[in-house]
């Protein structure tokens, strides 16, 4: 009996010592986490209210908010980033919330184990504990003004000012923990001299940042003056002060390409962050090099720099631990895929693999044909080259393949001819719709005083939709998209559910050069007891354009696998 007591008592306080480590784990894990919002003396701006002018056209004194008829978001606010952000948060508030929507969305649908996310909204709260040390007070106060406004419906994830700084850190965490971010394989080129048309510069990128299709439907251009550094514009969307494109009002272009990174052990400073201080405070590649070299970041990116003041672009080659400036030797063009190309990440083991097993020198190369057998470039020239969906020599290299300049996943891609400081906006989907022309001198001109709905975009410089929009091939690859979901969703959840072979010859039509088709067939048959017919379809996988080394050894393990 003595036993027994002795034992229930140490059970007992056992257990009691447990929850009082647990509470005190507790506690320390929320005083850590918990990051302060910002002390704001003036806040004047919470009492200014938005006007509904007409049908998707709000304005807030000098701000405003409309939807173009060519289904572009053009925003327009000007202020200190206090008022910046509070401007922005009541303008776009149910278009915030509509991305918001579609992102937690897609992420359920990457994760759907609600284990999972739980257990990675705790470590993503850790990692980022610091997070606000590494941003600047302006854009700490621009997201806050912002998050007063953001909706209630995503309080479970995180309170509003958290969750939106985190946001800006979306990208970078995706990408240095998973290897494999959103940002599938962005593509941009500068030229300039005799390689263009009118020897000024210019610039293309396509952002193939994919977070589903719903995140992309509501594209917005935003015309910022800020109460100090210069007059800017950027692509992105509701929610998001960061850039990833942009340029200002001193013909200084920013664009990322995110590159394999280190593996991070703490949080710095998102790199959408660091383009948009570029953007708002440097005139030329030197200006912008300063900044980058003054702060930390978790990733690894390149920032392709434009300049007009330089006449040329040059590439920031930055990792977590170091920068350098990369400008193309004797050459009137640079090109900038996802890996490094100056002598500092020359033998880097990290680049050489990216190099070797990646989809990013495929790319390279690719446009680097295309650029030379294009010797005098023009806008045109160059919307052609970033919807251009082939391989190296233009071979057919199926639709969507992570190889092809034009992946049929962009969120948006862009133009930029600083010298007259116009920029054009591809239109959805993806780069197929029109390039839509914006002059931000007529723009910034016109900006503070518009009250009525008129449009803002140049006509006559606009180029039309792609062709291949409209084209049967279009349909098909639609098609294929909805016929590939089936078979993944099939092979997630383990069913016996038979296709009929007539499905399965549409969906080989749909999309016969892409080797991703096979591989889906042969886990397909192989999962309904075909082993013979699976060994058949990898085997013709094996005869196509393979998107990486990853892909390559994933098929070779099936073969072993279903042998």
């Amino acid at each position: 009996m003595a036993f027994v007591r002795n034992l229930s008592r140490f059970i007992f306080y056992s257990f009691f010592t447990f929850c009082d480590f647990l509470l005190v784990f507790l506690v320390w894990f929320i005083v850590t986490v918990t990051i302060d919002t910002p002390e704001i003396a003036d806040k004047s701006s919470l009492s200014k209210e938005r006007v509904l002018r007409s049908p998707n056209f709000y304005t807030l004194e000098n701000n405003w908010i409309k939807k173009s008829e060519t289904g572009l978001w053009e925003i327009y606010v000007e202020g200190d980033g206090f008022e910046r952000g509070v401007i922005e948060g009541k303008l776009n508030k149910e278009l915030a919330e509509k991305q918001e929507i579609a992102f937690i969305e897609q992420i359920q649908v990457m994760i759907p184990s609600k284990a999972m996310i739980n257990y990675l909204k705790f470590f993503i709260a850790f990692f980022n504990r610091n997070l606000d040390t590494y941003v600047i007070d302006e854009y700490k106060e621009e997201i806050y003004g912002e998050s007063l406004f953001a909706s209630d419906k995503f309080d479970f994830v995180a309170p509003k000012y958290y969750r939106m700084l985190n946001y800006h850190a979306a990208h970078d965490i995706g990408h240095a923990l998973q290897d494999k971010n959103m940002t599938v394989g962005c593509t941009a080129f500068g030229a300039w001299g005799s390689r263009t048309d009118d020897s000024t510069l210019l610039i293309a990128r396509n952002f193939d940042f994919y977070v589903g299709d719903k995140f992309a439907e509501d594209k917005l251009i935003n015309f910022v003056k800020p109460k100090t550094g210069y007059k800017l514009m950027m692509i992105s969307w509701a929610g998001m002060i960061g850039t990833v494109s942009g340029m200002n009002e001193k013909g200084l272009t920013v664009t990322l390409n995110a590159s394999k990174s280190e593996i991070p052990t703490g949080a710095a400073t998102p790199i959408s962050i660091v383009a948009r201080e570029i953007l708002q405070y440097a005139k030329n590649i030197d200006e912008a090099y300063a900044i980058a070299q003054k702060r930390k970041t978790f990733v690894s990116e390149s920032i392709l720099i434009g300049s007009l003041e330089d006449n040329q672009t040059a590439t920031i080659e930055k990792t977590p631990s170091k920068t350098e400036l990369f400008r193309a030797p004797n050459s009137d063009y640079i090109i900038c895929a996802n890996h490094y190309q100056g002598e500092t990440f020359l033998n880097d083991k990290i680049n050489q693999e990216n190099i070797q097993k990646s989809s990013s020198n495929y790319r390279f190369k690719h446009l680097t044909q295309l650029i030379t057998n294009q010797p005098k470039i023009s806008v045109a020239d160059a919307a052609a080259m970033m919807r251009n969906k082939n391989g190296l020599d233009e071979k057919n290299i199926g639709l969507g393949n992570e190889k092809g300049l034009n992946q049929l996943i962009a969120h948006h891609s862009v133009l930029f001819k600083p010298a007259k400081l116009q920029v054009w906006v591809s239109t959805n989907p993806f780069q197929l719709g029109q390039y839509v022309c914006y002059d931000l001198n007529k723009v910034f001109a016109a900006a503070p005083a518009l009250k009525k709905d008129v449009e803002l975009y140049e006509k006559q410089l606009t180029i039309p939709a792609d062709s291949f929009l409209y084209s049967q091939e279009f349909k098909k690859f639609n098609a294929y998209k909805q016929m590939r979901n089936v078979f993944k969703f099939i092979q997630k959840q383990e069913l016996s559910y038979k296709i009929d072979d007539r499905i399965i010859a549409n969906f080989i039509n749909c999309n016969p050069e892409y080797f991703e088709t096979y591989v889906l067939l042969g886990k397909y048959f192989y999962s309904q007891g075909n082993t013979n017919k699976a060994v058949e379809y990898l085997t013709i996988a094996n005869t196509k354009e393979i998107t990486t080394e990853q892909d390559k050894e994933e098929i070779h393990n099936l073969f072993v696998q279903y042998k």
